[in-house]
Protein backbone atom coordinates (compact mmCIF):
# COMPACT_ATOMS: atom_id res chain seq x y z
CA UNK A 1 0.00 0.00 0.00
CA UNK A 2 1.19 3.51 -0.71
CA UNK A 3 1.59 6.01 1.78
CA UNK A 4 -0.74 8.30 0.24
CA UNK A 5 -3.18 5.51 0.00
CA UNK A 6 -2.49 4.82 3.31
CA UNK A 7 -3.36 8.67 4.98
CA UNK A 8 -6.45 8.43 2.34
CA UNK A 9 -8.01 5.74 4.16
CA UNK A 10 -7.30 6.55 7.29
CA UNK A 11 -9.23 9.60 6.77
CA UNK A 12 -11.86 8.62 5.16
CA UNK A 13 -12.29 5.64 8.04
CA UNK A 14 -12.19 8.14 10.49
CA UNK A 15 -13.12 11.58 9.09
CA UNK A 16 -16.55 11.89 11.87
CA UNK A 17 -14.12 11.08 14.35
CA UNK A 18 -11.61 13.92 13.12
CA UNK A 19 -14.19 16.18 12.95
CA UNK A 20 -15.73 15.34 16.68
CA UNK A 21 -12.78 16.64 18.57
CA UNK A 22 -12.18 19.88 16.51
CA UNK A 23 -13.74 23.49 15.91
CA UNK A 24 -15.90 24.52 12.68
CA UNK A 25 -13.34 26.36 11.06
CA UNK A 26 -10.85 23.87 10.86
CA UNK A 27 -13.33 20.94 9.42
CA UNK A 28 -14.66 23.58 7.22
CA UNK A 29 -11.20 23.22 5.33
CA UNK A 30 -11.04 19.44 5.82
CA UNK A 31 -12.34 18.68 2.47
CA UNK A 32 -10.89 20.28 0.19
CA UNK A 33 -7.65 19.48 1.38
CA UNK A 34 -8.55 15.72 1.21
CA UNK A 35 -9.14 16.47 -2.51
CA UNK A 36 -5.82 18.05 -2.95
CA UNK A 37 -3.95 15.28 -1.37
CA UNK A 38 -5.49 13.02 -3.23
CA UNK A 39 -4.90 14.74 -6.19
CA UNK A 40 -1.00 16.04 -5.96
CA UNK A 41 0.48 12.93 -3.91
CA UNK A 42 3.59 13.45 -2.19
CA UNK A 43 6.49 14.94 -4.10
CA UNK A 44 9.02 12.42 -5.93
CA UNK A 45 12.54 12.62 -6.04
CA UNK A 46 12.25 13.90 -9.90
CA UNK A 47 10.18 16.81 -8.57
CA UNK A 48 12.80 19.74 -8.22
CA UNK A 49 12.12 21.01 -4.95
CA UNK A 50 12.66 17.67 -3.22
CA UNK A 51 15.39 16.02 -5.42
CA UNK A 52 17.45 14.84 -2.00
CA UNK A 53 13.90 14.10 0.43
CA UNK A 54 11.60 10.93 0.06
CA UNK A 55 8.40 12.66 1.48
CA UNK A 56 6.47 9.07 0.89
CA UNK A 57 8.96 7.07 2.68
CA UNK A 58 9.11 8.90 5.33
CA UNK A 59 5.03 8.55 6.18
CA UNK A 60 5.07 5.46 5.26
CA UNK A 61 5.78 3.58 8.43
CA UNK A 62 2.37 2.78 10.78
CA UNK A 63 2.47 5.78 13.28
CA UNK A 64 -0.17 6.42 15.47
CA UNK A 65 -2.61 9.45 15.60
CA UNK A 66 -4.35 10.80 18.10
CA UNK A 67 -7.37 11.39 16.82
CA UNK A 68 -9.25 10.45 19.70
CA UNK A 69 -7.73 13.71 22.06
CA UNK A 70 -6.91 10.92 24.55
CA UNK A 71 -4.75 12.79 27.39
CA UNK A 72 -0.46 12.52 27.04
CA UNK A 73 0.88 10.30 30.17
CA UNK A 74 3.05 13.69 30.69
CA UNK A 75 2.92 16.87 32.82
CA UNK A 76 5.24 18.91 31.25
CA UNK A 77 5.69 21.00 34.27
CA UNK A 78 7.00 18.47 36.19
CA UNK A 79 9.10 16.63 33.60
CA UNK A 80 10.29 19.57 31.80
CA UNK A 81 12.22 22.79 32.79
CA UNK A 82 13.57 24.82 29.50
CA UNK A 83 14.38 28.59 30.43
CA UNK A 84 16.65 30.99 29.03
CA UNK A 85 18.55 33.06 31.92
CA UNK A 86 17.54 36.38 32.10
CA UNK A 87 14.82 36.23 29.76
CA UNK A 88 11.12 36.49 31.40
CA UNK A 89 8.72 34.42 28.76
CA UNK A 90 4.82 33.67 28.92
CA UNK A 91 5.05 30.05 28.80
CA UNK A 92 2.87 27.68 26.78
CA UNK A 93 3.35 23.60 25.96
CA UNK A 94 2.36 21.50 23.06
CA UNK A 95 2.29 18.02 23.97
CA UNK A 96 2.61 15.78 20.82
CA UNK A 97 -0.27 17.58 18.79
CA UNK A 98 -2.37 19.04 21.82
CA UNK A 99 -2.27 22.05 23.20
CA UNK A 100 -1.54 21.55 27.00
CA UNK A 101 -4.61 23.22 29.03
CA UNK A 102 -3.42 22.36 32.28
CA UNK A 103 -2.18 25.30 34.82
CA UNK A 104 1.22 26.99 33.47
CA UNK A 105 3.66 29.02 35.63
CA UNK A 106 3.90 32.70 34.45
CA UNK A 107 2.54 36.09 34.02
CA UNK A 108 -0.99 36.71 32.64
CA UNK A 109 -1.24 38.09 29.48
CA UNK A 110 -1.77 41.29 28.73
CA UNK A 111 -5.21 42.85 27.48
CA UNK A 112 -5.13 42.54 23.84
CA UNK A 113 -2.88 39.55 23.38
CA UNK A 114 -4.32 35.65 23.02
CA UNK A 115 -1.73 32.96 23.28
CA UNK A 116 -3.22 29.72 23.88
CA UNK A 117 -4.95 26.77 22.96
CA UNK A 118 -6.26 26.56 19.11
CA UNK A 119 -9.74 25.44 19.68
CA UNK A 120 -10.04 28.06 22.30
CA UNK A 121 -9.47 30.45 20.49
CA UNK A 122 -11.60 30.03 17.43
CA UNK A 123 -14.43 29.51 20.00
CA UNK A 124 -13.64 32.95 21.34
CA UNK A 125 -12.66 34.68 17.87
CA UNK A 126 -14.79 32.72 15.36
CA UNK A 127 -14.69 35.72 13.18
CA UNK A 128 -10.57 36.40 13.41
CA UNK A 129 -10.21 32.67 12.96
CA UNK A 130 -11.69 32.80 9.57
CA UNK A 131 -10.42 35.40 8.86
CA UNK A 132 -6.85 33.96 8.99
CA UNK A 133 -6.75 30.40 9.20
CA UNK A 134 -6.01 28.42 6.42
CA UNK A 135 -5.63 31.71 3.94
CA UNK A 136 -1.80 31.49 3.20
CA UNK A 137 -1.29 27.71 3.82
CA UNK A 138 -2.44 26.58 0.26
CA UNK A 139 -3.20 22.95 0.75
CA UNK A 140 -3.14 22.20 -3.53
CA UNK A 141 0.46 23.65 -3.19
CA UNK A 142 1.72 21.30 -1.13
CA UNK A 143 0.40 18.13 -0.29
CA UNK A 144 2.37 17.90 3.57
CA UNK A 145 0.39 21.02 4.41
CA UNK A 146 -2.71 19.23 3.50
CA UNK A 147 -2.11 16.02 5.27
CA UNK A 148 -1.70 18.55 8.21
CA UNK A 149 -4.99 20.42 7.40
CA UNK A 150 -7.12 16.96 7.06
CA UNK A 151 -5.76 15.68 10.71
CA UNK A 152 -5.04 19.00 12.52
CA UNK A 153 -7.38 19.07 16.00
CA UNK A 154 -5.90 21.62 18.07
CA UNK A 155 -2.76 24.00 17.59
CA UNK A 156 -1.64 26.95 19.13
CA UNK A 157 -2.20 30.74 18.57
CA UNK A 158 -0.66 33.78 19.18
CA UNK A 159 -3.14 36.77 18.61
CA UNK A 160 -2.06 40.07 19.38
CA UNK A 161 -4.64 43.13 18.26
CA UNK A 162 -3.93 46.53 17.06
CA UNK A 163 -1.08 48.71 19.20
CA UNK A 164 -0.22 46.40 21.67
CA UNK A 165 3.77 45.95 22.41
CA UNK A 166 4.40 42.26 24.45
CA UNK A 167 6.98 43.20 26.41
CA UNK A 168 7.96 39.78 27.36
CA UNK A 169 8.66 36.81 24.13
CA UNK A 170 6.13 34.16 23.97
CA UNK A 171 7.58 30.40 24.41
CA UNK A 172 6.39 27.59 22.88
CA UNK A 173 7.26 24.20 23.65
CA UNK A 174 6.56 20.97 21.53
CA UNK A 175 6.96 18.01 23.05
CA UNK A 176 6.83 14.58 21.82
CA UNK A 177 5.69 11.64 24.49
CA UNK A 178 4.77 8.61 23.69
CA UNK A 179 5.14 4.49 23.75
CA UNK A 180 4.88 3.98 20.61
CA UNK A 181 5.58 5.22 17.22
CA UNK A 182 3.62 8.41 17.18
CA UNK A 183 2.80 10.91 14.44
CA UNK A 184 1.95 14.72 15.27
CA UNK A 185 0.28 17.34 13.32
CA UNK A 186 1.09 20.81 14.59
CA UNK A 187 -0.34 23.64 13.75
CA UNK A 188 0.61 27.64 14.74
CA UNK A 189 -1.24 30.71 13.92
CA UNK A 190 0.25 34.26 14.71
CA UNK A 191 -1.83 37.35 13.99
CA UNK A 192 -0.49 40.54 14.30
CA UNK A 193 -2.62 43.54 13.94
CA UNK A 194 -1.32 47.17 13.17
CA UNK A 195 1.72 48.35 14.74
CA UNK A 196 1.90 45.41 17.50
CA UNK A 197 4.87 44.31 18.83
CA UNK A 198 5.70 40.61 19.88
CA UNK A 199 8.58 37.45 19.75
CA UNK A 200 7.79 33.76 19.70
CA UNK A 201 10.90 31.26 20.48
CA UNK A 202 9.35 27.62 19.70
CA UNK A 203 11.45 24.82 21.08
CA UNK A 204 10.99 20.91 19.50
CA UNK A 205 11.75 18.61 22.10
CA UNK A 206 11.75 14.30 21.93
CA UNK A 207 11.45 12.82 25.23
CA UNK A 208 11.32 8.84 24.25
CA UNK A 209 13.42 6.84 21.77
CA UNK A 210 10.35 5.70 19.91
CA UNK A 211 10.10 7.19 16.20
CA UNK A 212 8.27 10.34 15.87
CA UNK A 213 6.72 11.84 12.68
CA UNK A 214 5.45 15.85 12.96
CA UNK A 215 4.16 17.56 10.38
CA UNK A 216 3.66 21.26 10.93
CA UNK A 217 2.20 24.47 9.55
CA UNK A 218 2.82 27.76 10.42
CA UNK A 219 1.16 30.61 9.73
CA UNK A 220 2.18 34.33 10.16
CA UNK A 221 0.28 37.41 9.50
CA UNK A 222 2.05 40.49 9.71
CA UNK A 223 -0.44 43.87 9.44
CA UNK A 224 0.71 47.66 8.50
CA UNK A 225 3.43 48.58 10.87
CA UNK A 226 3.52 44.87 12.92
CA UNK A 227 7.12 43.86 14.20
CA UNK A 228 7.22 40.28 14.86
CA UNK A 229 10.40 37.91 15.94
CA UNK A 230 9.81 34.08 15.42
CA UNK A 231 12.57 31.96 16.39
CA UNK A 232 12.77 28.16 15.77
CA UNK A 233 14.92 25.81 17.97
CA UNK A 234 14.93 22.01 17.40
CA UNK A 235 16.56 19.70 20.00
CA UNK A 236 15.29 16.19 18.97
CA UNK A 237 16.69 13.28 18.82
CA UNK A 238 17.79 10.66 15.42
CA UNK A 239 14.62 9.20 15.75
CA UNK A 240 12.82 12.25 14.99
CA UNK A 241 11.18 12.94 11.40
CA UNK A 242 10.36 16.74 10.97
CA UNK A 243 8.20 18.08 7.91
CA UNK A 244 7.60 22.22 8.36
CA UNK A 245 5.82 24.68 6.49
CA UNK A 246 5.87 28.08 7.40
CA UNK A 247 4.49 30.66 5.51
CA UNK A 248 4.35 34.16 6.03
CA UNK A 249 2.44 37.59 4.62
CA UNK A 250 3.38 40.53 5.03
CA UNK A 251 1.80 44.53 4.60
CA UNK A 252 3.14 47.73 4.75
CA UNK A 253 6.05 49.02 6.55
CA UNK A 254 5.96 45.45 8.58
CA UNK A 255 9.18 44.15 9.83
CA UNK A 256 9.72 40.21 10.72
CA UNK A 257 12.33 38.37 11.61
CA UNK A 258 12.55 34.32 10.95
CA UNK A 259 14.98 32.35 12.66
CA UNK A 260 15.38 28.39 12.29
CA UNK A 261 18.40 26.17 14.20
CA UNK A 262 18.48 22.99 14.14
CA UNK A 263 20.71 21.37 17.07
CA UNK A 264 19.87 18.11 17.12
CA UNK A 265 17.42 15.91 14.62
CA UNK A 266 16.90 12.87 12.51
CA UNK A 267 15.41 14.07 9.74
CA UNK A 268 14.26 17.86 8.79
CA UNK A 269 12.43 19.19 5.88
CA UNK A 270 11.81 22.95 6.72
CA UNK A 271 9.61 25.06 3.70
CA UNK A 272 9.89 28.77 4.16
CA UNK A 273 6.89 31.16 2.07
CA UNK A 274 7.19 34.46 2.08
CA UNK A 275 4.69 36.89 0.52
CA UNK A 276 5.66 40.57 0.86
CA UNK A 277 2.29 42.52 0.08
CA UNK A 278 2.36 46.24 1.47
CA UNK A 279 5.51 48.59 0.61
CA UNK A 280 8.43 49.43 2.74
CA UNK A 281 7.93 45.48 4.11
CA UNK A 282 11.33 44.08 5.48
CA UNK A 283 12.11 40.55 5.96
CA UNK A 284 14.88 38.31 7.45
CA UNK A 285 15.09 34.76 7.15
CA UNK A 286 18.35 33.02 8.40
CA UNK A 287 18.94 29.69 10.13
CA UNK A 288 21.21 27.32 10.46
CA UNK A 289 22.04 23.36 10.94
CA UNK A 290 24.35 21.68 12.79
CA UNK A 291 24.47 17.48 11.84
CA UNK A 292 26.57 15.04 12.02
CA UNK A 293 26.11 10.87 12.06
CA UNK A 294 23.58 10.28 9.19
CA UNK A 295 21.48 13.00 10.30
CA UNK A 296 19.61 15.56 7.53
CA UNK A 297 18.64 18.90 7.32
CA UNK A 298 17.13 19.85 4.02
CA UNK A 299 15.63 23.99 3.75
CA UNK A 300 13.65 25.18 0.99
CA UNK A 301 12.63 28.92 0.45
CA UNK A 302 10.58 31.13 -1.68
CA UNK A 303 10.77 34.91 -0.80
CA UNK A 304 7.75 36.82 -3.38
CA UNK A 305 8.60 40.51 -3.49
CA UNK A 306 4.82 41.35 -5.54
CA UNK A 307 5.56 45.58 -4.51
CA UNK A 308 7.73 47.97 -4.25
CA UNK A 309 10.27 49.33 -2.21
CA UNK A 310 10.35 45.87 -0.30
CA UNK A 311 13.87 44.46 1.45
CA UNK A 312 14.50 41.41 2.21
CA UNK A 313 18.01 39.24 3.60
CA UNK A 314 18.50 35.59 3.57
CA UNK A 315 21.43 34.12 5.23
CA UNK A 316 21.26 29.80 5.90
CA UNK A 317 24.68 27.86 7.17
CA UNK A 318 25.12 24.22 7.43
CA UNK A 319 27.96 22.47 9.30
CA UNK A 320 27.98 18.79 8.21
CA UNK A 321 30.05 15.90 9.64
CA UNK A 322 30.56 12.29 9.80
CA UNK A 323 28.15 11.23 6.93
CA UNK A 324 25.33 13.48 7.18
CA UNK A 325 23.57 15.26 4.33
CA UNK A 326 22.26 18.96 4.03
CA UNK A 327 20.67 20.73 1.43
CA UNK A 328 19.24 24.57 -0.06
CA UNK A 329 17.35 25.50 -2.51
CA UNK A 330 16.51 28.87 -2.36
CA UNK A 331 14.31 31.24 -4.87
CA UNK A 332 13.72 34.88 -4.75
CA UNK A 333 10.54 36.41 -7.59
CA UNK A 334 10.97 39.98 -7.59
CA UNK A 335 7.23 40.69 -9.70
CA UNK A 336 6.58 42.68 -12.52
CA UNK A 337 6.14 46.13 -11.18
CA UNK A 338 7.89 45.42 -7.58
CA UNK A 339 10.83 47.93 -8.59
CA UNK A 340 13.60 49.37 -5.83
CA UNK A 341 13.28 45.99 -4.34
CA UNK A 342 16.42 44.89 -2.41
CA UNK A 343 16.95 41.59 -2.40
CA UNK A 344 20.13 39.10 -0.75
CA UNK A 345 20.17 35.51 -0.48
CA UNK A 346 23.35 33.62 0.96
CA UNK A 347 24.03 29.65 1.42
CA UNK A 348 26.94 29.07 3.29
CA UNK A 349 28.19 25.10 3.82
CA UNK A 350 30.95 23.71 5.89
CA UNK A 351 31.72 20.51 5.53
CA UNK A 352 34.22 18.46 8.40
CA UNK A 353 34.71 15.11 6.37
CA UNK A 354 34.60 13.82 3.12
CA UNK A 355 31.69 11.66 3.46
CA UNK A 356 29.22 14.58 4.20
CA UNK A 357 27.13 15.64 1.24
CA UNK A 358 25.90 19.54 0.40
CA UNK A 359 23.57 20.23 -2.37
CA UNK A 360 22.79 24.08 -2.84
CA UNK A 361 21.15 26.17 -5.44
CA UNK A 362 20.55 29.58 -4.93
CA UNK A 363 18.04 31.64 -7.45
CA UNK A 364 17.12 35.11 -8.58
CA UNK A 365 14.02 35.25 -10.86
CA UNK A 366 13.60 39.04 -11.94
CA UNK A 367 10.52 40.58 -14.11
CA UNK A 368 11.51 44.69 -12.58
CA UNK A 369 13.53 47.28 -12.78
CA UNK A 370 15.46 49.21 -10.58
CA UNK A 371 16.56 46.77 -8.50
CA UNK A 372 19.06 45.32 -5.91
CA UNK A 373 19.22 41.84 -5.98
CA UNK A 374 22.10 39.16 -5.30
CA UNK A 375 22.81 35.88 -4.29
CA UNK A 376 25.66 33.58 -3.69
CA UNK A 377 26.88 30.18 -2.01
CA UNK A 378 30.04 29.24 -0.81
CA UNK A 379 30.67 25.09 0.15
CA UNK A 380 33.82 24.13 1.80
CA UNK A 381 35.93 22.83 4.69
CA UNK A 382 37.50 24.46 7.47
CA UNK A 383 40.81 26.29 6.70
CA UNK A 384 43.96 24.09 6.96
CA UNK A 385 46.20 27.30 7.58
CA UNK A 386 43.85 28.16 10.30
CA UNK A 387 43.75 25.01 12.03
CA UNK A 388 47.78 25.09 11.71
CA UNK A 389 48.10 28.50 13.02
CA UNK A 390 45.91 27.94 16.11
CA UNK A 391 47.91 24.63 16.98
CA UNK A 392 51.05 26.82 16.78
CA UNK A 393 49.83 28.71 19.42
CA UNK A 394 49.05 25.73 21.68
CA UNK A 395 45.58 25.25 20.62
CA UNK A 396 45.01 21.30 19.98
CA UNK A 397 43.29 20.45 16.90
CA UNK A 398 39.92 19.48 17.81
CA UNK A 399 40.15 22.91 19.87
CA UNK A 400 40.79 24.71 17.01
CA UNK A 401 38.09 22.55 14.72
CA UNK A 402 35.79 23.42 17.88
CA UNK A 403 36.35 27.27 17.53
CA UNK A 404 36.50 27.77 14.13
CA UNK A 405 32.97 26.00 13.50
CA UNK A 406 31.63 28.53 16.29
CA UNK A 407 32.75 31.65 14.65
CA UNK A 408 31.32 29.94 11.11
CA UNK A 409 28.23 30.08 13.35
CA UNK A 410 28.18 33.12 14.86
CA UNK A 411 26.77 35.35 12.37
CA UNK A 412 22.93 33.81 12.04
CA UNK A 413 23.28 34.27 15.70
CA UNK A 414 23.97 37.66 15.56
CA UNK A 415 20.57 38.04 13.80
CA UNK A 416 18.63 37.47 16.70
CA UNK A 417 17.47 40.10 18.15
CA UNK A 418 17.06 39.26 22.04
CA UNK A 419 20.21 39.54 24.09
CA UNK A 420 19.47 36.33 26.50
CA UNK A 421 18.56 34.32 23.83
CA UNK A 422 21.13 35.27 21.82
CA UNK A 423 23.47 34.13 24.81
CA UNK A 424 22.19 30.76 25.26
CA UNK A 425 22.40 30.32 21.70
CA UNK A 426 25.93 30.91 21.31
CA UNK A 427 25.89 28.20 24.56
CA UNK A 428 23.61 25.45 23.26
CA UNK A 429 26.28 25.55 19.73
CA UNK A 430 29.18 25.42 21.29
CA UNK A 431 28.22 22.59 23.64
CA UNK A 432 26.65 20.71 20.30
CA UNK A 433 30.44 21.15 18.53
CA UNK A 434 31.79 19.88 21.76
CA UNK A 435 29.46 16.78 21.26
CA UNK A 436 27.80 17.63 24.88
CA UNK A 437 24.44 18.36 23.55
CA UNK A 438 24.04 14.24 22.48
CA UNK A 439 20.19 14.48 23.04
CA UNK A 440 17.14 16.12 24.33
CA UNK A 441 16.16 14.41 27.71
CA UNK A 442 13.63 16.56 29.59
CA UNK A 443 15.54 19.80 28.45
CA UNK A 444 18.04 18.59 30.91
CA UNK A 445 20.85 19.50 28.47
CA UNK A 446 19.75 23.55 28.34
CA UNK A 447 20.70 23.98 31.86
Amino acid sequence: MSAEKQYADLFTQYEDTVRRYAPERMNSLRTQAFADFEQTGFPSLKHEDYRYTDVAQSFVPDYGLNINRLSAPVTPDDVFRCSVPNMRTYLSFVVNDSFYEGARPGASLPEGVYAGGMRTFMERYPDVASRYYGQIAKTSADAVTALNTMFVQDGFVLYVQRNVKLDRTVQLVNIFRSMVDIMANRRILVIMEPYSQARLLVCDHSLDDVKCLSTQVVEIFAEEGAFFDYYDLEESTVSTTRYSSLYLKQESHSNVLVNGITLNNGLTRNNYRIYMNGEYAEATLCGMAIQDKNQQVDTYTHITHAVPYCKSTELFKNVLDEHSTGAFSGRILVKEGADKTEACQVNRNMCMTRDVKMYSKPQLEIYADDVKCSHGMTTGRLDEKALFYMQSRGISRDEARTLLSVAFTSDVIDNVRLDPLKERLRYLVEKRFRGELVQCAGCMSCK
